[in-house]
């Protein structure tokens, strides 16, 4: 009687659970039996495993083997703990030492040749392993993702025979050496692409400066996609934390790309994509589109066409930061702290304000198509724009813009000013850091009153208005909050206002 421990990581959330895979070899007839609840991927390993050992030139045991995924109340899915199955029964067996599988974690999934495949989720399996002081042993397609943990040692491997050389001894593997990985500094959306619009540029600008969530509205084809797609080429650069924690969620999803390293994630749903789509879930909860664009940008374009249902999700993760998903076999929390950029016409036919164009909708189905959206989402939306059309020779002579780089500087300069003094983006500001950094003189605050109880903004409003001229005077480089400041943060809330009568 033998056993034989392995550690891994399960694919379930970006916390990567430990898995513990015990081997025991005993007396019997040969059978191979995976017990801790494994799912149909699992169960096929003893197959993968049974044919990768003998074309490895290994021997596998005719005796009674059982596999034990620990903890037993965890599901388990997918590939990747063939290559931990694969050296908890060489190691029960004696073909390999025991003792080298202490110190180090294991994930892969075998081929029936012995060759390693990669798998989802190994740089969380590598944060995790950081964390208490272990190696962790990957396919060599996984090794590059794996790196960006720059505290975990990581050894990649082409085969099953290689992993086991180097347990033995015999031909040890190196720690993975990552590439360098640099911000595209640039973006192939430039701003200078854009003509006209100065006030859509100029709150643009602000959104990216303090985080702001914005609203653009218009005739078609005014550029309203345009500025929003190029709003990631404008934003501070991601840190190291910012980035990893963006790479984590996108590697337990759909597999992180390596060159997309330290850039901000822009995510663009179609407006036929569900609840669960937009916020996640599953029977094995999964990020969904809000998490996905964590420390990034969700950009929704023709947003009362979203239905009414899957827009009201949005309401609790645009102001935690977070959004907590709950099935009865697991309550998972996926970060979600996004930046909403959106896109909607005025009307139904699109034309209502346009001087290009003549409007053929009725008050009420303007106001039908308006109540799409609820105030409450509106109120979470800082900044309300409209982008109006260009008339054809106006666009012809229209000089460029100002390239993206020259507003980037600006945008880092007021983000590291908000930085210095409070540690976060305005649009971060809460409770008393909102009276303490968005402080009012006289003149301004009774602007604000005034304004307040003419619009009839409700409270969120009025904070909102704040951070928004907190985030108009860092880019001024004023160290106080004037009315003018006040004046066009309140410029900016056109859709307080009734949509038929502006």
């Amino acid at each position: 009687m033998s056993l034989a421990v392995v550690y891994t990581r399960a694919l379930l959330g970006v916390d990567a659970p430990l898995v513990t895979v015990e081997t025991h070899i005993s007396g019997g007839l040969p059978k191979l039996a995976i017990v801790g609840l494994p799912e149909t991927a699992v169960k096929e390993s003893k197959d993968r495993v049974r044919s990768a050992i003998l074309n490895s030139h290994f021997e596998f045991p005719a005796r009674r083997i059982t596999i034990n995924l620990a903890p037993a109340d965890l599901p388990k899915d997918g590939g990747r703990f063939d290559l931990a199955i694969a050296l908890g029964i060489l190691a029960a067996s004696g073909q390999i030492p025991p003792a080298q599988l202490k110190h180090c974690e294991v994930l892969g999934e075998l081929a029936l040749s012995g060759e390693l495949r990669g798998v989802p989720a190994s740089l969380p399996a590598a944060l995790a392993a950081a964390k208490e002081s272990r190696a962790l042993i990957v396919p060599l397609p996984n090794a590059s993702e794996a790196a960006l943990s720059s505290s975990t040692q990581v050894l990649a491997a082409n085969n099953l025979l290689q992993v086991c050389a180097h347990l033995n001894g015999n031909a040890r593997i190196e720690a993975y050496q990552p590439e360098s990985y640099q911000q595209n500094p640039n973006p192939e959306k430039d701003l200078e692409d854009v003509k006209g619009q100065a006030l859509a540029r100029r709150a643009l600008e602000i959104a990216a400066s303090g985080q702001h969530n914005l609203l653009f509205y218009g005739p078609p084809g005014t550029g309203k996609t345009m500025l929003a797609q190029r709003l990631p080429g404008i934003l501070p650069a991601l840190t190291e934390e910012q980035a990893i924690e963006v790479a984590a969620i996108h590697s337990i999803n759909q597999g992180f790309n390596i060159e997309s390293w330290r850039q901000r994630p822009f995510r663009h749903p179609h407006h036929s994509a569900s609840s669960t789509a937009l916020v996640g879930g599953g029977a094995n909860p999964k990020p969904g589109e809000i998490s996905l664009a964590h420390n990034g940008v969700l950009f929704l374009d023709e947003l009362p066409e979203f239905p009414r249902t899957v827009l009201e999700v949005l309401r609790e993760p645009l102001e935690n930061g977070e959004i907590c998903i709950s099935r009865a076999k697991a309550q998972v929390n996926f970060p979600a702290r996004f930046q909403f950029i959106s896109a909607m016409n005025p009307c139904p036919c699109g034309y209502f304000g346009s001087t290009v164009h003549s409007c053929r909708c009725s008050p009420d189905q303007i106001r039908r198509y308006r109540d799409r959206l609820s105030g409450p989402l509106l109120d979470r939306i800082d900044l309300h724009v409209p982008v109006q059309a260009i008339p054809v020779s106006a666009l012809h002579q229209a000089v460029a813009g100002e390239p993206s780089a020259v507003v980037a500087a600006r945008v880092a300069t007021a983000y590291e000013l908000q930085l210095k003094r409070q540690g976060a983006a305005n649009a971060q500001l809460g409770g008393k850091d909102i009276e303490h950094y968005c402080a009012l003189d006289k003149k301004a605050q009774l602007l604000l009153n005034q304004s307040m109880e003419a619009l009839k903004l409700s409270a969120r409003a009025y904070h909102r208005i704040l951070k928004v001229a907190r985030t108009i005077a860092d880019l001024a480089g004023e160290p106080a909050i004037l009315p003018t400041h006040i004046g066009e943060a309140l410029s900016y809330r056109n859709l307080d206002r009734s949509v038929v009568d502006a």
